[in-house]
């Protein structure tokens, strides 16, 4: 079942298990089927790898409502369980190590305070997570949710793939991954960190959150963004010895949508959720204090040079520093077109990777002629019944060799000239899509089912808009050669800024000047009379939620 690699490195990982764990498996007694066949194949591996797990077949009440699928818990303490609904391969294959482990006894890495947050949650919760293999997204939800069954009694978790139970999610509204339901009802879409999940389901955690900010000291670097620009800004920040901190969202920004990185100098092949975890280490290497799961809604100025520029999170929080580099990145645009926001996750969708599987047999239509619209198109193919292309301007801007491939697809027609007017739906799912010849203005009606948005990108710069920050028209903000802004102190690289060609390897490069050029700002400046400066002052290392690996080769780096 498993590659010989990752036989090697599950059977290692394994040993680190504390105590014994059953594998629980449910399937139907004449069951024929690929999924059925494997998932039992897979818990019969993994037993064979250690003396401390077992795998058995379920009876009577302990079968699953799901088949096949199979429930990981402990001995001798049943309530600490999770369970997988088809099989957790692909991307998922870490989050099956990872239940392994936490059931097994191996303490997770989550920070201390989050895991005494999660062990005092009351009340039931019934977490259900819909995931497909090909996902860099789901495992983070996944993972966290597995952490909080594993760790509280009243909260359990069953990880189901999209694509073993295709009735089901077409049933329950689910075209898009992950999707995660409480209860029965809808919890959300997307990416969401342990962070995010706790303070949904636990009243006065956000509160007790912008607290504990709202009482820090204040910064002589502050990052915003933990992208490749952000997270190279604060490395260089902390390597002065100055207090720095960075403030994300998400660590490793979008670089965790990309599926496969080949440009990056000296690293022939990553993937995008591999090199996030990475840039989260190497900033964890030092004394950077994280404000993670957090988003900056406004920023003020100081108001004499050398004084504390203010930063507001939506949490209700402020944080002051001496200097900030803005690095918040970008994030995909939108259409604009009526019915796009309403159908968002129930067919409209803008990662192919993760949601095209849910699609399969079906017709959609990719909007944007660009390589990512094209490349979109170009795997779709391979999975859907139907992929229409539909580009605004008169020709193709994707590579020839793009185009090319695109045009010998036999289930591929391309629209040129096309101004996309509305999304059509149900009420509950997209049924359709208008546009509008731009040559004739003669309208036309797409009948499908998914809409793949890939035309371009768009600055996460509204948070500046009253800062007094200059913004371009697109709302880049407007940077100098050594990524200084028109405000004395403020500094700013990677998408989010005029920086030419938007590049993982140039944000790198970007956030590096911006941080050295915060850095010269700040020994050219005094420090404010009531606060003493600390050049040398070692930051309190904060990390603020799961910090788990996400590639198996560093699991065993990190479990050993």
């Amino acid at each position: 079942m498993l590659d010989q690699n990752l036989a090697t490195q599950l059977r290692q990982l394994l040993g680190n298990l504390k105590r014994p764990i059953e594998l629980l498996t449910t399937v139907e007694a004449d069951a024929t089927d690929a999924t059925s066949r494997e998932t039992l194949e897979l818990c019969a591996e993994i037993a064979e790898m250690s003396e401390l797990v077992t795998t058995r077949e379920a009876e009577g009440e302990e079968r699953a409502d799901r088949a096949p699928s199979f429930r990981i818990q402990a001995a001798a303490d049943t309530s600490s369980a999770v369970t997988f609904a088809g099989l957790p391969m692909g991307h998922e294959f870490t989050s099956l190590v990872l239940a392994l482990l936490n059931i097994g006894g191996h303490p997770s890495k989550a920070a201390a305070e989050t895991i005494e947050q999660i062990r005092g949650i009351e009340g039931t919760h019934r977490f259900e997570t819909f995931f497909s293999q090909s996902c860099q997204n789901c495992p983070d939800v996944v993972q966290a949710l597995d952490l909080m069954a594993t760790l509280n009694p009243n909260i359990t978790h069953v990880a189901i793939d999209g694509s073993a139970f295709p009735e089901e999610a077409d049933e329950r509204g689910v075209m898009a991954v992950p999707t995660v339901f409480l209860d029965g009802e809808d919890f959300g879409s997307g990416r969401m960190t342990l962070e995010e999940i706790v303070e949904r389901i636990d009243t006065g955690a956000a509160e007790a959150a912008a607290d504990r900010l709202a009482d820090a000291d204040p910064y002589e670097v502050l990052v915003l963004g933990g992208g490749p620009a952000g997270s190279t800004a604060a490395i260089y920040a902390a390597r002065k010895g100055i207090r720095t901190g960075l403030v994300a969202e998400r660590m490793g920004g979008q670089v965790n949508d990309t599926m496969s990185i080949e440009n990056v100098s000296g690293t022939s092949h990553t993937e995008g959720p591999k090199l996030a975890a990475d840039l989260e280490r190497h900033v964890n290497d030092y004394e950077v204090e994280l404000v993670k799961s957090q988003e900056a809604v406004g920023v003020t100025p100081a108001e004499a040079e050398g004084g504390y520029h203010s930063v507001e999170l939506a949490s209700g929080a402020t944080l002051r520093s001496r200097s900030l580099v803005i690095a918040t990145g970008a994030s995909w645009r939108t259409m604009g077109v009526p019915g796009e926001d309403e159908y968002r996750n129930k067919g409209v969708t803008f990662c192919p990777h993760c949601d095209g599987p849910l699609f399969k047999g079906k017709r959609v239509a990719v909007i944007g002629g660009g390589n990512s619209g094209v490349e979109a198109a170009i795997d779709l193919a391979g999975i859907v019944g139907h992929v229409t292309v539909l580009e605004f301007m008169d020709s193709m801007r994707a590579d020839q060799v793009l185009q090319d491939k695109l045009r010998s697809l036999p289930n591929v027609d391309i629209v040129l000239g096309a101004a996309t007017k509305e999304v059509v739906g149900d009420g509950s799912r997209v049924t359709g899509l208008k546009y509008e010849e731009r040559a004739t203005g003669e309208s036309h009606q797409l009948e499908l089912e998914g809409v793949f948005v890939q035309i371009g990108l768009v600055p996460n710069s509204a948070f500046l808009k009253e800062s007094g920050v200059e913004l371009t028209d697109r709302g880049e903000v407007v940077i100098d050669g050594r990524g200084a802004t028109n405000v004395p102190g403020i500094f700013a690289a990677g998408d989010v800024s005029t920086v030419p060609y938007k590049q993982i390897v140039v944000a790198f490069g970007s956030g590096s000047t911006a941080s050295l050029s915060a850095f010269d700002h700040l020994i050219r400046t005094s420090a404010p009379a009531d606060e003493p400066a600390s050049e040398t002052a070692a930051a309190t290392k904060v990390v603020d939620s799961e910090n788990e690996p996400t590639d198996v080769a560093d699991l065993a780096d990190a479990n050993s």
